[in-house]
């Protein structure tokens, strides 16, 4: 076993450095559920497509010391960027049976608190094809006068689909083709997106009574089979018409059975009937049968309009509502009015009296009143003045007014509301208006009832008396804040007692509450009104709750409890606690914050708590103390960690990291044990050799001799003079190590889908794009990009960037060779690292071309990047050769980043890519597309190049 140190560093990807840990970098999303296909679009984002009902699997694959904390999130369309609230903490998002509402734009999120989180999406796009629609419409207009009549029919077909459908249309089984038949057009309605088309059959022949089949496809994307609709066109075809048994309103009482019957009175093919219900669905006791609707002893809950609706995909559907009103009483209120126009707030005589009465009641007009006086009926008189509707007061109140009030109207009045014929019982009020029974109230709050203290959780009762008045309105309750509702969630609450009584009274409720008398089942006069203040007690609220403390032996320690909010705002009692028994202190300062100091020595570890009271309760911060080190933090991130070994076996390279390795006594080594199946294989002490960890620093240690194709549990704690840290544990199991391509003479031009291994840059800003000639976008920039390949044939391809629209200037995209492994071959004895030739064609022709940068990216613990080549601007037409040497001391890959100009024509394309063995080979000319062009690099050609070539073609020319 060995133990050695790496530090992490990375010129690509800045790492934010704290306690030996980086942000997450370079998220990727990978599938690996149903998909049809997964594409790059224009604009650098990778399209999911998937069909309908099969399974979603994407997983974010993301770097990051400590371990990232994966959010998927999701947005409806491409305007927004605003995540919804709902989101799956997981590395693997897996959606079964996904539909349609799920597509749009998937975001992985990686955060693991340090620095910027790194965030990738993917465009989920669910193909789907519905079965599709067909309705039949027709026209009849005059032509020349009264001659004859032209009939004309149009079929409507349309359907749901993504992506849209094609149409085709079929008359029994033959192909309708509107360039074949005058009689016919089809075409596309206005505003219709793509999903309708319509079969225009004009002036009407007897061969165009015939079965018509539409059918779509969209062409097998995802196996998604074609699908058909077939009409039958007669001279018999009619929308349909219906009529209704029952008028359009139907008033019932509560517990009666209704019958709707909607009948079909014209219509081929024969209509289907629907009944449905707004607001909400048919009740769960409704029973449809053929074109009747019966419901069983209707409630209240079941009132509202009844839909019926007939279709047979002829001209439009016919509809008739009906209104059902099932007849409810409840409330019933009076109100006394004294003479309004004296301002009087008590019964006079001689001064004009009304009593209103209403109740709330449905339907509301079809109440009737009736007003008795000492059990007699009351009719219209000089005195005395019914009015069914009062429009002074709430539609349905009915009033009785008394004018010029005597002695003899000081009686017992009655008033009686009841649906005329209705089995629903009537309501009954008695209002006794006399000297002594009538007067104004007054309203109070107890002595002491003008604030209510209550501890949070408890209940409350907050007072307001009617003291005096007759008769006693009730009580209103509402907050003073207009803004605020009560805990019950309205605005106003009805007290018949003034009684308002609150349960589990939190912060929240605490405030100012307003009681007010009622205008009703009394005087209808000015509010008498009061105030009662709540005020919620509640323990101190305190900072921290718990923190972990640590701290070197001997060395001083200051905890500090601060109270953050409290009521009341007194503190009655501070005190500390270690490990549960009193450590004895100075009688504390209220107004100060509470703390601790000590020297931290071997037994002072441990739990402390402060603990801060006031008369409502106590609360605590707890502190967790200890010179015990942090816990090691492992390393996922390691490249090739599997080695394997002779005798089935295998080794493991196993990283990590120390949380601040400073915050404690030095650490000397860690306790390392493997385990397998609960049991502990080897238990062994890792030596630092007095070397201490370092924020920043990756440790690794090599465990060996564990058997394919096993996994083993790891766990590791770090050691200091006077303690042992917390073990943590992970899995660390055995995979194929991975195979680096070797470089060779073979020469990537891309013509395959797969281009060599290449791929796209997840973290730069758009992506290279493969193209042909045949390919090439006919309304593509004139000037600039290449005509055909390298080799000037148009089917062969090519890689490019396009400068176009949304492209902005120094947008940049990467593209990234396969990973090779330097280790693979040797260089020659008592040689350094190995050489490699790397060369390709490059085409940078525009006025506003940008910059191709070549880049060498050695892989280690974090990926290096380095500048190799580059060219900037115009380039001439041609395709030219470019080749330099790399000597890399890993891993590496190739990078081309292409850099977007200051505008559209800037199209930059390589071609003929080649990572060979040993140093390159100098050559002369090279040819393109029947051209010869002297080749390009860098860097100037040493002085012998250069004289080699200027020989050889002065030989050229005296030959010829």
């Amino acid at each position: 076993m060995e133990l050695f140190w790496i530090l992490l560093f990375s010129s690509v990807y800045p790492l934010a450095w704290s306690q030996g840990v980086y942000a997450p970098a370079n998220a990727q999303i990978v599938h690996s559920g149903a998909a049809c296909n997964v594409k790059d679009d224009n604009i650098s984002e990778r399209i999911y497509t998937i069909k309908e009902g099969d399974t979603l699997v994407l997983q974010c694959i993301v770097k990051g010391h400590p371990r990232p904390q994966v959010r998927w999130t999701k947005t409806a369309g491409s305007a927004s960027d605003k995540f919804q609230e709902t989101s799956i903490y997981n590395e693997t998002l897996r959606i079964e049976g996904i539909q349609r509402v799920q597509g749009g734009r998937y975001y992985c999120k990686a955060e693991n608190g340090v620095g910027v989180a790194a965030i990738k999406s993917i465009r989920v796009d669910v193909q789907y094809l519905d079965t599709p629609v067909l309705t039949v419409h027709q026209t009849i207009s005059d032509v020349r006068g009264s001659y004859y009549q032209e009939k004309t029919v149009f079929l409507r077909c349309t359907v749901n689909s993504n992506p849209p459908a094609r149409f085709i249309w079929k008359r029994g089984s033959m192909l309708i083709e509107q360039s074949k038949d005058n009689g016919v057009d089809i075409y596309e309605p206005l505003y219709t997106q793509g999903e309708t088309k319509v079969l225009k059959l004009k002036n009407l022949r007897p061969k165009d009574f015939a079965d018509y089949t539409c059918q779509v496809s969209v062409r097998n994307v995802c196996n998604i089979e074609d699908k058909s609709v077939t009409f039958r066109l007669t001279n018999a075809t009619t929308p349909p018409m219906i009529r209704l048994s029952v008028n359009d309103t139907v008033v019932v009482d509560p517990g009666q059975d209704v019958l709707l019957t909607c009948e079909v009175i014209a219509g081929y093919p024969l209509p289907t009937v629907t009944w449905s219900r707004y607001p909400g669905s048919l009740p769960l006791s409704a029973q449809v049968r053929g074109a009747t609707l019966i419901l069983r002893a209707v409630t209240p809950a079941d009132a509202g309009f009844y839909n019926c609706t007939a279709v047979n995909n002829v001209g439009n559907p016919a509809r008739k509502n009906i209104n059902l009103v099932v007849r409810t009483m409840g409330n019933l209120t009076f109100q006394i009015t004294p003479d309004s126009n004296k301002d009087s707030e008590t019964i006079q005589m001689g001064r004009d009296l009304k009593l209103s009465c209403h109740v709330d009641a449905t339907p509301q007009d079809k109440v009737n009143y009736t007003w008795y006086k000492n059990g007699a009926p009351v009719f219209n008189s000089d005195n005395l003045i019914l009015l069914r509707s009062d429009p002074d007061m709430a539609p349905g109140t009915s009033s009785l007014e008394i004018v010029d009030m005597k002695f003899r109207d000081l009686a017992t009045y009655s008033c009686v509301a009841n649906f005329p014929g209705s089995r629903v019982p009537e309501l009954r009020v008695d209002v006794n208006i006399s000297q002594n029974s009538v007067s104004p109230p007054v309203l109070s709050v107890p002595p002491g009832g003008q604030v209510v203290s209550v501890r949070e959780g408890g209940n409350a009762e907050l007072v307001c008396l009617v003291v005096d008045g007759k008769p006693r309105p009730p009580i209103l309750w509402s907050r003073l804040e207009k803004d605020l509702l009560m805990p019950s969630g309205v605005a106003t609450v009805e007290t018949p007692d003034g009684r308002l009584r609150l349960k589990n009274v939190s912060r929240d409720m605490m405030g100012t509450y307003r009681c007010q008398t009622a205008q009703y089942n009394g005087l209808n006069i000015k509010r008498r009104e009061a105030q009662v203040q709540l005020n919620v007690q509640y323990p101190p609220i305190v900072s921290p709750v718990f923190e972990d403390k640590r701290s070197r032996n001997n060395q001083m320690m200051t905890l500090r409890c601060t109270v953050l909010r409290s009521n009341p705002l007194r503190l009655t009692d501070i005190r500390w606690f270690r490990n549960g028994e009193q450590i004895r202190t100075p009688t504390a300062d209220s107004k100060e914050i509470p703390e601790l100091k000590f020297k931290l020595e071997p037994t002072g570890n441990g739990s402390y708590e402060c603990r801060v009271s006031n008369s409502a309760g106590t609360s605590t911060c707890k502190f967790n103390v200890s010179a015990k080190p942090y816990n090691a933090e492992f390393y996922f991130d390691t490249p090739n960690p599997v080695r394997v070994l002779k005798g089935n076996n295998y080794s493991y390279i196993l990283q990590w990291t120390q949380k601040d390795p400073k915050a404690t006594d030095p650490i000397i080594g860690y306790w390392i044990n493997i385990r397998k199946n609960k049991q502990t294989l080897l238990s062994r002490q890792i030596d630092l050799k007095g070397k201490e960890p370092e924020s920043g620093v990756l440790m690794s240690h090599t465990i060996s001799d564990l058997r394919i194709p096993l996994s083993y549990e790891v766990q590791l704690a770090p050691i200091t003079t006077y303690s042992t840290g917390d073990y943590v544990s992970r899995i660390v199991q055995y995979s194929e190590p991975y195979t680096y391509p070797r470089p060779s003479d073979h020469v990537c031009g891309f013509e395959d889908e797969r281009i060599c291994g290449f791929s796209q840059d997840r973290s730069d800003v758009f992506d290279w794009t493969r193209q042909n000639y045949l390919t090439q976008n006919p309304k593509r920039s004139a000037n600039t990009g290449p005509e055909t390949d390298r080799s000037g044939t148009k089917e062969g391809y090519y890689m490019y960037i396009e400068a176009s629209r949304p492209r902005a200037q120094g947008d940049k995209a990467r593209l990234l060779s396969p990973l090779f492994n330097v280790t693979s071959v040797r260089g020659p004895k008592g040689s350094g690292r190995i050489t490699y030739c790397v060369a390709f064609y490059y085409h940078m022709k525009g006025k506003h071309i940008g910059t191709l940068n070549v880049l060498l990216r050695v892989r280690s613990i974090a990926s290096v990047d380095s500048l190799v080549w580059t060219k900037s601007g115009h380039q001439g037409p041609e395709w030219k050769k470019a080749f330099f040497d790399v000597s890399p001391s890993g891993p590496f890959q190739i990078v081309f980043e292409g850099i977007r100009g200051p505008s559209f024509e800037g199209d930059i394309a390589i071609d003929d890519v080649s990572i060979t063995l040993g140093k390159c080979k100098q050559e002369n000319t090279v040819a393109s597309a029947g051209k010869t062009v002297l080749i390009g690099g860098s860097h100037s050609l040493p002085l012998a190049s250069w004289l080699t070539f200027g020989l050889s073609c002065f030989l050229s020319l005296l030959y010829r």
